[in-house]
């Protein structure tokens, strides 16, 4: 489970705070009237950003309690497990699976859930070059780039084809199924600029009753900057139904409140916090919670990566990024020198209180494709000489001030963003900008609202370099849309989407093209010894080259009331994954 990013204050403060906390304000009196409404409450760092599933890529995000595709990969086990489909069948080449849908599955709203919806999902949407979408990425196959054929063979019956072997075949029918009943006429609508109505459809302002779900949960009310609620959905297919009848997530956008108001006995759940772990612990008997943990770190990276883009904006000529900066954070040494100068053990020590791990692969250790240091992972511990020896290799100087020079003369200083709120990210940056200093660059550390940094990763492109997290499993192809050049999320040198201002001038690196051709092979691979040894190499070129400088994960930590049984904690599937098998004692 990706550790949730969460930070450092002092135990004192905490315990101030929770002194003088005010909880009229949480208003979750009128949920606690009796045991049938009781709700299982939880919070949110910031509030969703749609509600539509296809246009999703950030977190928080609700679709994990309300929707579900053909199959699940069980986060204990690893194991694919039916959902909506009842069965599966491949064919012996491997290029066919045909899925055997649940009888009787219905929407939220009564309809019925058919492979009509299945294949409305993929054609229609999925695979709709109309529709912006990070999951298109991940659906294509090979270098052709093709996506599977879905079509209908009966009432329950789904085949899926691909014109060549594809590894992730069979975990790709994971992702959402979407009713065809409410979305089709979205789909098929254009607006005035020739772009599916579908893209403005279900929104964060759109009513929650109107949200159609095939999932355990559906919303029941949404208040910005307050909670977002859920309710059981009665036509959820599982039998026997969730025992929680409601799901409250309130928006806590400090993480400190978050600690406060849990100890406080209004939250049922929290990810902790490095900092916080020593409070929580001597707290646990008393305030009959459990701390889950495990002694890995966390899938997925938390890292730092600069703006590689060397375009140009169509419309005005602008350079995406200061053509001076540019040159420094195009050149390999460059970001070299800034790994070696990026102290990670004191990051360690100060920022994680010894409960973070350093990460060195962009792939997460829970993955059967991990390459470890010890097994010959190029590693950049701390080493500020080494950093200086790089950097004047590449032709930079120190003034007189110890300011460090290019062979212009320019002084070197970039602005470092990460997301407001998030503690952990905000001591890294501001860490990050003291070892630099040693090294003679000055960093110009802002955090910024969530919103805005969204913006400026996916729409003006404006900035210089970044500290950020990307989540992780077991498989690497789900995070191929980071890797590939033309991938929604390779944001360190962002291709523009359909509908943006073109970029002009944008260069792909030998190495990127490189990495890029690995995943497209690695996914066609179907022998997994040889498939490893595919993802090994991207993992050693990502180490040398650099797109993005890995950081530190902390330990996948959660505390959970004790009154919500039935937690099978997994560090990949957290604490709520079977959420409809817990129960709640009252």
């Amino acid at each position: 489970m990706m550790i949730k990013k969460y930070w450092q204050q002092g135990v004192a403060i905490a315990l101030t705070v929770l002194m003088g906390i005010s909880l009229s304000s949480c208003n979750l009196a009128q949920f606690r009237t009796s045991a049938a409404q009781t709700p299982l409450v939880l919070s949110i760092l910031s509030d969703p950003k749609t509600f539509n599933y296809a246009l999703s890529e950030e977190s928080p995000n609700i679709f994990g309690y309300t929707y579900e595709g053909l199959v699940n990969e069980n986060p204990i086990t690893g194991e694919v497990e039916p959902t909506l489909a009842e069965s599966w069948e491949i064919s012996k080449n491997g290029l066919q699976i045909i899925f055997t849908l649940k009888e009787n599955l219905r929407w939220s709203d009564g309809q019925p859930l058919t492979v009509d919806d299945v294949v409305f999902t993929y054609n229609d949407i999925y695979f709709n070059d109309k529709i912006p979408s990070s999951t298109a990425d991940v659906l294509r196959i090979g270098e052709s780039r093709a996506f599977p054929t879905v079509r209908k063979l009966d009432d329950r019956r789904v085949e899926f084809t691909v014109v060549e072997p594809f590894a992730p075949f069979l975990r790709a029918a994971g992702l959402a199924i979407l009713p065809a009943h409410a979305l089709q006429e979205s789909v098929d609508t254009l607006d005035r600029e020739g772009n599916p109505v579908f893209l403005s459809t279900w929104g964060i302002n759109t009513p929650p009753q109107e949200i159609i779900v095939n999932g355990p949960y559906k919303l029941a009310s949404y208040r910005p900057s307050e909670r977002v609620f859920f309710e059981k959905n009665p036509y959820y297919w599982r039998n026997p139904q969730p025992y929680i009848e409601r799901i409250s997530w309130e928006v806590v956008e400090s993480q400190d409140t978050g600690v406060v108001q849990f100890l406080s006995g209004i939250l049922d759940s929290i990810s902790v916090r490095p900092e916080d772990f020593s409070l929580l612990k001597k707290q646990e008997e008393r305030n009959n919670f459990t701390i889950l943990y495990e002694l890995e770190p966390a899938p997925g990276i938390t890292f730092m990566t600069f703006n590689l883009n060397k375009g140009r904006f169509e419309d005005s000529n602008r350079p995406v990024v200061d053509p001076i900066k540019s040159r420094w954070f195009n050149s390999v040494k460059f970001r070299q020198a800034i790994a070696y100068a990026t102290d990670r053990q004191t990051m360690i020590e100060n920022t994680f209180q010894g409960l973070g791990r350093p990460i060195n692969s962009h792939v997460s250790v829970q993955s059967p494709y991990y390459l470890s240091p010890e097994d010959g992972l190029k590693v950049y511990d701390f080493n500020a000489e080494k950093a200086r020896e790089l950097l004047a290799e590449e032709g930079f100087t120190y003034n007189n001030q110890g300011q460090l020079l290019d062979s212009e003369g320019n002084r070197v200083r970039f602005t470092l963003i990460t997301n407001a709120g998030n503690k952990i990210r905000e001591a890294m940056g501001a860490q990050i900008k003291q070892n630099l200093s040693q090294i003679g660059i000055q960093v110009d550390f802002q955090p910024l609202a969530w919103n805005a940094v969204i913006t400026k990763l996916s729409d003006s492109l404006d900035w210089e370099a970044l500290i950020i997290g990307f989540g992780g499993g077991t498989e690497p192809h789900w995070s191929s849309n980071l890797w590939l050049p033309d991938g929604r999320l390779h944001m360190f040198n962002q291709p523009r989407q359909v509908g943006q201002t073109p970029l002009v001038g944008r260069e792909i690196a030998d190495w990127e093209r490189r990495l890029g051709n690995l995943y497209i092979q690695a996914s066609q691979e179907i022998d997994e010894a040889k498939r490893k040894e595919l993802y090994v190499e991207t993992q050693r070129i990502t180490q040398e080259y650099l797109p993005v400088i890995q950081l530190v994960n902390q330990l996948s930590m959660t505390a959970v009331r004790n009154r919500v049984q039935g937690v099978e904690y997994s560090s990949l599937g957290g604490a709520f994954w079977n959420i409809y098998e817990l129960q709640l004692e009252e």
